[in-house]
């Protein structure tokens, strides 16, 4: 087992990159190395680490050299170009963009729920991180899943602005000013303002009138579960909330399974958090889950339109848990068990 190692963050100057580095040093993760890289845009730039300086370094040939686990958080279309190059120069990859996913002979984890198909990076040299919102959904659904069966699951998500990026986050809040001066709002990053609105849209849709983030809820968590029966109907939409994704998920279980049953299992897995008074207005929402990795549950009941139905409500921080905590989550047990 290697005791150190170093790493390298592909898109350090983003959100998601911001909050990878920041999770490596929350979590102590054991660097000789870390290594930021980024766009010609980011040319000069220095981020924080441990309270040093770390100057931004160019992407470009050669820069894996050396690195032993590269956290890529760069958009789909760098992922493709350079993560294939820095496995050639040695560096195992955990992407966090959507091109590698689907891949067969690309593991797709969220540690809580399938650690052991991290052994599958050695084909290509590349892990996927999960979308945000199947990566808080599965954490729950897991035990779940192990304890009942699950059959069909009916999901609305609540999506945060920062999931598309700063450029979102700043259009909310130039949007926010706008109508509080009386001004008319400007909408560049999505199709509708999404300042005091919401709309269902999120990424292109596809020829069965499903938006590509939805089918990826259906595909990712039957890759993730090991399950190809699992059915998944999801409907996501945006909302104007700054950090975490909301889900109302509705799941038909092969058997009867009992809301205390459901809160009992829930209350001891990992990385979830039962947030379940609603008698005392208490049930997650997104500020409750900012900044932290657990995934919050809560409005836990029987469903009473078929019998073997539960409907639950859960909350995460989209950039830390539904992003970068997850990919720091995998490096941690690359080096553990592989490196």
């Amino acid at each position: 087992m290697a005791t150190s190692c170093r790493v390298a963050v592909c898109g350090a100057t983003g959100a998601v990159g911001n909050q990878m580095i920041q999770c490596l040093e929350e979590r102590e993760f054991p660097l000789s190395e870390i290594r930021l890289l980024a766009s010609e845009h980011s040319r000069g730039k220095t981020l924080k680490y441990k309270g040093e300086d770390v100057p931004v370094q160019v992407l470009d040939k050669g820069s894996f050299q050396g690195i032993d686990i590269a956290l890529f958080s760069a958009g789909g279309g760098t992922s493709k170009q350079w993560a294939p190059q820095a496995w050639s120069e040695g560096a195992v990859v955990v992407d966090n963009s959507s091109a590698w996913r689907m891949d067969p002979q690309v593991p797709l984890v969220v540690p809580e729920c399938n650690p052991g198909d991290i052994a599958g990076y050695k084909t290509k040299g590349i892990i996927a991180n999960p979308n945000c919102s199947t990566i808080q959904m599965v954490v729950v659904l897991n035990p779940l899943h192990q304890a009942a069966k699950i059959k069909r699951l009916v999901v609305t998500t609540f999506q945060a602005v920062s999931g598309t990026g700063q450029k979102a986050i700043v259009e909310l809040q130039n949007q926010l000013k706008a109508i509080q001066q009386g001004s008319q709002p400007e909408s560049k990053v999505y199709p509708h303002q999404i300042a005091l609105n919401l709309f269902p849209h999120i990424g292109p849709f596809t020829d069965n009138g499903y938006t590509e983030e939805e089918m990826k809820m259906l595909n990712e968590t039957r890759k993730i579960l090991h399950d190809d029966r699992i059915m998944v109907s999801a409907t996501c939409s945006r909302v104007p909330v700054y950090y975490g994704h909301s889900e109302a998920v509705n799941i038909a279980f092969e058997r009867k399974i009992s809301a205390g049953e459901v809160r009992d299992i829930l209350s001891k897995a990992p990385m979830v958090k039962v947030v379940d008074a609603p008698a005392d207005n208490q049930y997650p929402t997104p500020l409750m889950a900012a900044h932290q990795d657990d995934t919050l549950v809560g409005r836990i009941r029987q469903d009473i339109s078929q019998d073997n139905g539960i409907d639950l409500w859960l909350v995460a921080d989209n950039i830390r848990k539904g992003a970068a905590t997850n990919a720091v989550q995998i490096a941690e047990i690359l080096l553990r068990d592989y490196l």
